[in-house]
């Protein structure tokens, strides 16, 4: 079938809630994303984990940059700090001084920091691999609030579709059952993805909002993109056509 549009953004997220990694390419498993969601960061106090979505005290946290090395080590960086690795003693002082409290980060599974001797925590939810989301469903949140600014980052989605808007649409909202192909990647979208406040809550060049999740919910069931399921695993690029495959 014709290409329905290409691949403009490629995100992971190497620490729950934290701001994600830009990437050029990423590969797609059948479970997950390499080095996609592997650390948490939480309360030294009582070991909760970060929830941006419900609590206040933690809305810094997505300002908080994150990258891994060629060695799969986790990197931070506080806005205006350095990149400083982590978990260790350094990066969680680091954290803990720019959100206000003691807080720690720590790998959600041994595989994912051999060296770390510390405390695990639990990952918070992984509702499937791979969350989509296209530009034509962003025009149309801007569409509806013409002065909120619809990011991507908002949302934290793997794939950003470049694709054209479609009026009074959020295309990919009705694609549930489909399978589409990124190159030689085969995704089968099982469900869409219902919002939370993390959406309207402030980043690196953009305000709190909380009008973001109010549109999404009056026009579009609380939804904005769609989860995913991987029939076929593969690493994509940005630039890749993608395509439906029924």
């Amino acid at each position: 079938m014709a290409a329905v549009g290409s691949i403009a953004e490629l995100w992971r997220y190497p620490a729950s809630s934290l701001a994600g990694e830009g990437r050029e390419a990423i590969s797609v498993g059948l479970e997950s994303i390499d080095g996609d969601r592997l650390f948490g960061l939480v309360d030294a106090s009582d070991g909760e984990i970060a929830r941006p979505d419900r609590e206040a005290k933690w809305h810094k946290v997505p300002f908080i940059r994150t990258r891994l090395t060629v060695d799969r080590e986790l990197e931070i960086a506080i806005p205006g700090g350095e990149w400083l690795t982590a978990p260790g003693v350094e990066s969680d002082r680091a954290v803990s001084a720019f959100i206000g409290f003691e807080a720690s980060i720590r790998p959600f599974r041994q595989d994912a920091a051999p060296d770390y001797a510390g405390p695990l925590t639990a990952e918070r939810y992984r509702k499937a691999p791979v969350h989509l989301l296209t530009t034509a469903s962003l025009a149309r949140l801007k569409a509806l609030h013409p002065d909120g600014a619809a990011d991507p980052r908002r949302f934290r989605p793997n794939i950003v579709v470049d694709m054209a808007a479609v009026e009074g649409s959020f295309p990919e909202t009705g694609w549930i059952g489909r399978k589409l192909a990124i190159g030689d990647l085969l995704l089968t979208i099982s469900e869409p993805c219902r919002r939370c406040g993390f959406t309207i809550i402030a980043q690196d060049g953009f305000d709190h909002d909380p009008a973001i999740l109010r549109s999404l919910v009056r026009h579009n069931a609380h939804n904005l993109g769609v989860y995913c399921s991987v029939d076929r695993p593969a690493r994509v690029e940005v630039g890749a056509t993608m395509r439906f495959v029924d």
